[in-house]
């Protein structure tokens, strides 16, 4: 029996924060989804610049319901991050700090928050484990230029109730395609990816 047959077939989902579509982010996100499919998996990419959403208006209606009052795609958004086995998160630093698109969808993650920790509500299937990682470029090369991006997605994982099993991050990584002059790091995604697809 081959080792794909072996495998429970898992939803991979890879969501591509930056605003240019096809850029060095989404370029690692479909590297990673690569070696989920040749892994046996079901795959989908999301541009989150595609989807139409609003910022937390901090309403607090969701400490009553554990539920976004604000009726739009983050919804759409969260329910295919909730059903996925493995989940592939790709955005670059802009300003030493994630990207304006996924730190907005990241603050409509407080409905997590409140469902955890106002009202003692489960995030997702009880017992269910499931696993991601997170892919980012900064055309900076700066000391610490990923810290305070990586202090927000590890917050937004845990929210999620997904574990954080990879962080991979490359400086100086700025035009459109920058990341094909490096087939190190795209190699590096693959890998990361692949472990995860096969565990």
């Amino acid at each position: 029996m081959s080792e794909n047959l072996r495998l429970t077939k898992k939803k991979c989902l890879a969501l591509a924060c930056s605003p240019r579509l096809g850029g060095n982010t989404a370029l690692l996100a479909e590297r990673a989804l690569e070696a989920c499919r040749e892994a046996g998996h079901e795959t989908e990419l999301l541009q989150l610049t595609k989807f139409n959403y609003a910022p937390c208006r901090a309403c607090d209606a969701c400490f009553a319901t554990g539920i976004c009052a604000v009726g739009d795609d983050a919804g759409v958004i969260f329910e295919k991050i909730l059903a996925a086995d493995l989940f592939i998160m790709a955005a670059p630093v802009f300003s030493m700090g994630v990207c304006a698109q996924a730190k907005m969808l990241i603050d409509r993650a407080q409905r997590f928050w409140a469902a955890r920790y106002v009202l003692h509500i489960p995030v997702g299937e009880p017992g269910r484990t499931r696993h991601g990682m997170f892919v980012s470029c900064a055309g900076s090369d700066l000391p610490g230029v990923f810290d305070g991006t990586l202090r927000t997605v590890r917050y937004f994982f845990m929210m999620l109730g997904i574990k954080l099993d990879g962080t991979l991050c490359y400086q100086k990584v700025d035009k459109k395609g920058d990341i094909l002059q490096h087939p190190q790091s795209m190699d590096e995604v693959y890998q990361q990816a692949r472990t995860l697809a096969l565990a």
